[in-house]
């Protein structure tokens, strides 16, 4: 089987698995731009940056800051952020992944081992 064959069918392997771990009793059901969102964030929790309400709405470049904003408070709503104030200016809320949201990350990572092992 060539390379452009085999690339595809392990992505299809991925969407499949991914699609039924969705679909698990208990799972929280996150719409696209709310999936977008939490893969936005990622890479600058992985760091352990900070990331502010502000620049949190900035990072998802593919979405107008309206939606941004109710994506985060979605995602709040349904337990995977959390904000926390500032020590030193209560006005600057910080946006940070709660362990739902670990989990999810986890789920997605499972999702990659199984479809990469068949």
């Amino acid at each position: 089987m060539d390379n452009k064959r085999v690339n595809s069918q392990n992505y299809l392997h991925f969407l499949y698995r991914l699609e039924a771990a969705r679909k698990l009793p208990g799972a929280t059901k996150l719409d696209p731009l709310e999936e977008r969102m939490l893969s936005c964030l990622a890479p600058a929790w992985h760091l352990g940056k900070k990331i502010t309400v502000l620049e949190a709405m900035k990072n998802c470049s593919h979405m107008s800051s309206t939606t941004a904003h109710r994506r985060l408070k979605s995602l709040r709503r349904k337990g995977f952020v959390e904000l926390f104030a500032d020590e030193d200016d209560n006005r600057i809320k910080y946006v940070r992944p709660t362990d739902i949201a670990h989990q999810y990350f986890a789920n997605i990572w499972q999702c990659i081992e199984e479809s990469k092992a068949s």
